[in-house]
């Protein structure tokens, strides 16, 4: 009873978290389309609710159930002899560190000069700089890929570290190719205010 209700939190960790970063991938891209500061700053917004309202409930759901559930049926540090185990744990460790630093800062500090923009009544130099960074915008395009990988660990279920190593690898390319394309189909210029002035 107790595995089957740790498995029914985990699938409600896995999908909170997936729903709340395809929010924030949506409400990314918008926000680059937006040319009225009141738009951007409605868009970047809903990426803090996403993100807090679903991504991080999520990852402490998966966090919680699957350390009960490592250790009630993998017999704790065990873990690190299966690969399918031990890969979903790496990659959750590095995606559940990344997400709550490099991502979720970044955004928190883009939702911040966002709003002294909206206070001042145009962008500043700080949030055109801010907008512009690189690393951020790598480490935000590749937390889907990264939870694809995960899942196919945790479905596929391999004896050996090779869907791993491909998965990760196809991850980081997959956000690298995001990383210098979509900037480039949507690319950012400073929104202005509208007409009315609204905010």
């Amino acid at each position: 009873m107790t595995y089957s209700l740790l498995r029914f939190a985990h699938l409600v960790g896995l999908i909170l978290m997936g729903a709340g970063l395809i929010g924030v991938f949506v409400s990314d891209l918008r926000s680059r389309k937006m040319r009225e500061l009141s738009l951007f700053a409605e868009a970047i917004r809903n990426i803090a609710v996403f993100y807090d309202g679903l991504v991080v409930p999520g990852a402490l759901l998966l966090l919680f159930s699957g350390t009960w559930m490592t250790w009630l049926v993998w017999g704790g540090w065990d873990f690190v002899e299966i690969p399918w185990i031990a890969g979903m744990v790496a990659l959750f460790a590095f995606e559940f560190i990344e997400g709550n630093t490099v991502t979720r800062l970044y955004f928190m500090k883009l939702r911040r000069l966002t709003k002294e923009a909206v206070e001042k009544g145009g962008v500043t130099q700080e949030l055109a700089r801010a907008r512009r960074e690189h690393i951020p915008t790598f480490t935000h395009f590749l937390d889907i890929p990264i939870l694809l990988v995960i899942m196919s660990l945790g479905a596929m279920r391999p004896n050996t570290w090779m869907q791993f190593i491909v998965g990760t690898g196809l991850a980081l390319v997959v956000a690298t190719i995001l990383t210098v394309v979509l900037p480039r189909l949507y690319p950012w210029t400073p929104p202005v205010q509208n007409k009315k002035g609204l905010t």
